[in-house]
């Protein structure tokens, strides 16, 4: 339905040539065909939006939906440019909505901005960095009443706490987040904060409790219909039921497997790479280093950029466990 009626509004824009209407018109089906899966679809959609915004006669308009139509569109395309698995475009785009929205002096704008490069910087698994921006984007929210905003950054910066270190305080922080969240009605990004909470529960070695949380992810997810970070819920669920007891590996198995089928399906390369290293890893265990190696060498093969973060770094590291005649210690 979501496609149905954002194709509709383009033809309709594209009919009357009205190019405000037809910035919007791009924005509404790049969204929509990022939720459906269709990631190149979606950047081609936001790309076509930037090329046609004209910032002297549509930036009086560009605020009727919060924040500025380009910070929104550079803020998309970072997350949509890190799932395809282009990593250091992603944080060039991020940091381009940054500018922008400092530059405009606009409150909104600049806490969706934040958010968004602490979005990035935890898929990147810098804990430094997403606290750093989610902490400005909850001073910023908090001060200007952007309860949203305030439930997104709260629970960013919670996981930032808790890979520094501070568990119980971090732990609480995301859990304010849902909370919030769950009081005007935001479900569609509980799942994301579920995992979230379920990451911080891990580190403290809280597996029961981690596990609630993705069984309610997953179950939010089951009901609407899908999430963009489904593979990544799966994947996590996979590891969560490794750590709990060591007659879990076939239920593990299927998965990590699941995770990789939706993060294929979606053409989602930094999330199939978590997935292909999980379920490597369990192979590994398993004895069968061959197949282990193959798959993670033909999923870790595709990636130009990015080799400094933290995923290409252990993908690496595991690649030459497996490719060495001897198993390492």
């Amino acid at each position: 339905m979501a496609r149905g009626l954002a194709e509709q509004a383009l033809q309709l824009a594209q009919r009357v040539q009205d190019a405000v209407h037809l910035v919007y018109a791009h924005v509404v089906m790049g969204n929509a065909l990022f939720f459906l899966g269709e990631l190149d679809g979606a950047y081609t959609q936001l790309e076509q939006s930037l090329a046609l915004y004209d910032p002297q006669q549509h930036r009086a308009r560009s605020f009727l939906g919060g924040e500025d139509l380009q910070v929104f569109c550079f803020s998309h395309l970072a997350i949509i440019l890190w799932e395809l698995g282009y990593l250091d475009q992603a944080l060039q785009q991020s940091y381009e909505a940054l500018r922008l929205a400092r530059a405009l002096s606009h409150p909104y704008s600049l806490a969706v901005a934040l958010i968004s490069t602490a979005i990035l910087h935890y898929r990147r698994r810098e804990g430094h960095m997403t606290h750093e921006l989610a902490e400005a984007a909850v001073a910023l929210s908090s001060e200007h009443g952007f309860v949203l905003c305030l439930a997104e950054a709260t629970s960013l910066w919670g996981w930032a706490l808790v890979v520094q270190g501070q568990a119980g305080v971090g732990i609480k922080q995301i859990q304010q987040g849902l909370a919030t969240a769950c009081t005007i009605g935001a479900e569609a990004r509980q799942p994301y904060k579920l995992a979230l909470l379920a990451e911080a529960y891990r580190q403290v070695g809280q597996t029961a409790a981690g596990e609630q949380a993705l069984v309610e992810a997953l179950r939010l997810v089951n009901t609407n219909g899908g999430h963009p970070w489904e593979a990544e819920l799966h994947r996590l669920r996979g590891e969560f039921l490794l750590a709990r007891t060591a007659d879990q590996h076939s239920a593990a198995e299927t998965c990590f497997q699941l995770a990789l089928d939706v993060a294929c399906n979606r053409e989602a390369k930094s999330l199939a790479l978590r997935a292909a290293m999980s379920l490597s890893q369990l192979w590994q265990r398993q004895g069968k280093r061959e197949e282990a190696r193959q798959m993670l060498t033909e999923s870790y093969g595709w990636f130009t950029e990015g080799f400094d973060t933290a995923d290409l770094q252990e993908a690496k590291t595991l690649l030459e466990e497996l490719s060495s005649p001897w198993p390492w210690p």
